[in-house]
C-alpha cells in the first residue's frame, strides 16, 4: 500500500527555469503539465507574489537530481 517516492529533487532534464516544479510533479506523480498550469493558477488567484517567493524558496533549498540517479526517470 505504501509507495516508496524518490526523494524531493529539482529536475535536470525536465526543466523550464529551475526545475521546481518538474521536480515536485515527477514527486507527487502528476503531469508535469498539469503541475506548472496549477503552480501559475494558484499563483495568480493568491496574488502572484507568494508563488514566487514559494518558487525561489524551493530553488534555493531543494536539491538538484543527481545526474546518474536510477529511481529518476527522464520524460523528454
Amino acid at each position: 500500500m505504501t509507495q516508496f517516492n524518490a526523494p524531493l529533487r529539482r529536475s535536470r532534464s525536465n526543466r523550464m527555469i529551475g526545475g521546481v516544479v518538474a521536480g515536485l510533479a515527477r514527486y507527487f506523480g502528476m503531469d508535469v503539465t498539469l503541475a506548472r498550469v496549477l503552480y501559475v493558477v494558484i499563483s495568480i488567484c493568491s496574488a502572484a507574489f507568494p508563488g514566487i517567493v514559494v518558487y525561489i524558496l524551493f530553488w534555493i533549498l531543494t536539491p538538484e537530481q543527481e545526474p546518474d540517479d536510477p529511481r529518476i526517470v527522464s520524460t523528454q
